[in-house]
């Protein structure tokens, strides 16, 4: 059988480097993401503006919204080429998120926590499973301002 070659691999940009833990599906994890987050980045080298504000966030939807007693929520930080990103994987794939785009009450101070990290993010999705789980990411580019080349949505 012939099997035609396409060259070798393509290169990355820059070493491929990841982080990752599990953290209580409380407020005390919630308020650990953003710091141990920061603190990451910063030995990598890397802006923490604004993936500190997405781990924010995502974490505290993950505690309000996607907690099971007894079952940790896991914050993972990937670098790829330019790219950053962070994924909050939690227990409840029954709750998929969805931004609010109109709070009920204007004075409510919860509820735009995802309109927020679609302001920040270059792309972020959620991916369901495995069940029980659902994974929420966020991809921003690291360049000095926190922005970067990213490849075209897929």
């Amino acid at each position: 059988m012939n099997e035609e070659s396409q060259g070798p691999a393509p290169r990355l940009a820059g070493p491929v480097r990841n982080f990752s833990l599990q953290l209580s599906p409380t407020p005390r994890g919630a308020r650990l993401a953003r710091p141990l987050a920061t603190e990451q980045l910063r030995t990598w080298g890397l802006p923490s503006h604004p993936a500190e504000l997405i781990v924010a966030e995502l974490a505290t939807n993950a505690v309000a919204h996607g907690r099971v007693s007894g079952r940790d929520f896991r914050l993972s930080l990937y670098v790829i080429g330019d790219t950053l990103r962070i994924e909050v994987t939690d227990t409840r794939g029954d709750r998929l998120p969805c931004p609010q785009r109109s709070a009920t009450d204007a004075e409510s101070e919860s509820g735009r926590g995802l309109l927020l990290v679609e302001a920040l993010a270059e792309r972020w999705g959620v991916v369901p499973g495995p069940p029980p789980c659902k994974t929420v990411w966020a991809e921003v580019g690291t360049g000095p301002s926190g922005t970067g080349p990213l490849a075209p949505p897929r």
